[in-house]
């Protein structure tokens, strides 16, 4: 169920270079789902369209984002204070553990996430049950964040594209080079990282599910700004293609061309 609502902020800090946790107070806590995302609204007459934002972490009452500042919008939103009012809606779109249905019973999952990818894991390490590995991927040990969550949750392994941490190299490098194996897959990033991650799972030959990034413009569905090429026919528009902010931003890997 969707929510707009004016929404607390809790707290607010600076993870890395260009990256930000906010906490908010929201009622959108009490249905929000790991992999899904709120849109947030500006408080510029500039910026009309909201900017959706995934979902890191779900408690009682209060929701955890984590962000990159990208322009404008989010920079406006990484300057707000403890104590201000943001405009919210959501939760919106499908998560990981609706997307995967039975398979997300899997006894081993492995999460892989790269750059901002990475915080819809979080929640998601949360909320499986059985053994879960995150492989997370970033460009250097000082663009690093998330790991004391990550690890508190799952067994964590780390690589970076110039070998100052973990493996050198893609996350999976890490995952050969480790010998991960895993029933099912979940993962987040680039689509350069989730092409490697749907040949990697035809290859092990279990099920995986991935979480497009896309610009988003209503965040609803409705305008059909941000769309991916499929292997069936979507019933909204009927031609082979789905909307992220609705049908997704989870899908099963081998239902979408990457």
């Amino acid at each position: 169920m969707k929510i707009k609502e004016k929404a607390t902020i809790i707290s607010q800090e600076c993870l890395c270079d260009g990256i930000y946790s906010m906490v908010i107070a929201t009622n959108a806590a009490k249905c929000a789902k790991p992999g899904q995302f709120l849109s947030l609204y500006s408080g510029s007459a500039a910026r009309l369209l909201p900017r959706p934002i995934s979902i890191c972490e779900i408690g009682k009452d209060e929701v955890r984002l984590v962000y990159r500042v990208a322009g404008a919008g989010t920079d406006e939103f990484s300057r707000m204070k403890k104590g201000d009012i943001l405009e919210i809606l959501g939760p919106n779109g499908n998560g990981f553990l609706q997307a995967a249905g039975e398979d997300a019973k899997a006894k081993k999952a492995l999460l892989i996430g790269g750059g901002i990818g990475i915080p819809p894991l979080v929640e998601l390490a949360k909320q499986l049950s059985g053994d879960v590995t995150v492989v997370a991927g970033y460009r250097s040990k000082d663009q690093v964040f998330l790991t004391d969550d990550l690890s508190s949750h799952a067994e964590l392994v780390i690589a970076t594209d110039d070998g100052s941490l973990g493996t050198a190299g893609t996350v999976i490098d890490a995952i050969n080079e480790n010998d991960i194996t895993a029933d099912v897959i979940y993962s987040c990033g680039p689509h350069p990282m989730l092409r490697g991650v749907k040949a990697l799972a035809e290859k092990m030959g279990i099920p995986a599910y991935v979480s497009l990034e896309e610009r988003m413009a209503c965040g609803v569905g409705a305008c059909l700004g941000c769309v991916c090429a499929t292997t069936g026919i979507d019933d909204h528009s009927k031609v082979n293609n789905a909307r992220i902010c609705a049908d997704g931003p989870v899908f099963p890997a081998s239902e979408v061309e990457l």
